[in-house]
């Protein structure tokens, strides 16, 4: 499913070219949640980026981290649940830069809150191997957390990556996905992840011949 999504970031990007407006009409903007405009955008906004470069960014980023959430809930039942959670942390942290500036009418669009999502919960799984994620006060994580947050500010405080098309760094999208993958991947282990069965009967080679 982290493959899937990947592959669809440059797909949907092709899609949106072929639009009239470039798929702009799709982006959020914080000021919607004042005014009723494209309160919609909340959700399109994360399927719809702003150059090649921006697209390259995010799949990459996804492939690097998403596919160690994924792997912790198979099938299509856990596709759905890792889509789901995906796509909270994107709306989450769309609506949490809303609301830190409700007068601003600037586009915002691209995955990168979700995909911050993705690195928060990957994170919390890092060398974990299928047995549910570190707690939150992890040392190793904590201090991983801080880097890349730093990181992410001064990013977005120079305010300069290849394929933004000089539109503003969404920094604090970022950060607010970050925190809410690293805090749902928690309850999410514990409500959907498959757990061994404490009595298998099933045969193997260790079995006693009859």
């Amino acid at each position: 499913m982290a493959v899937l999504l990947v592959a669809s970031m440059p797909a949907l990007y092709i899609l949106q070219t072929t639009l009239p407006d470039g798929g702009f009409s799709l982006a959020f903007r914080s000021s919607s949640l004042v005014d009723g405009g494209w309160w919609p955008g909340v959700l399109t906004s994360m399927f719809v980026h702003t150059g090649w470069g921006h697209v390259i960014m995010n799949a990459l980023a996804a492939l690097a981290f998403a596919p160690a959430v994924a792997r912790l809930f198979p099938g299509t039942k856990g596709g759905a649940v890792f889509l789901l959670l995906y796509i909270m942390c994107g709306a989450v942290a769309t609506v949490g830069y809303g609301l830190l500036y409700l007068d601003s009418s600037v586009p915002v669009l691209g995955a990168s809150g979700a995909v911050f999502g993705m690195m928060g919960a990957a994170l919390r799984l890092l060398g974990r191997r299928g047995r549910g994620p570190v707690p939150l006060t992890n040392r190793r994580f904590l201090t991983n957390s801080a880097i890349l947050m730093l990181v992410n500010a001064a990013v977005g405080l120079i305010g300069f990556v290849p394929g933004m098309g000089g539109l503003q760094i969404a920094w604090e999208a970022h950060a607010i996905g970050y925190v809410v993958g690293a805090l749902l991947i928690g309850p999410w282990f514990a409500w959907f992840a498959p757990k061994p069965d404490q009595f298998d009967s099933r045969a193997d080679v260790s079995d006693p011949p009859v």
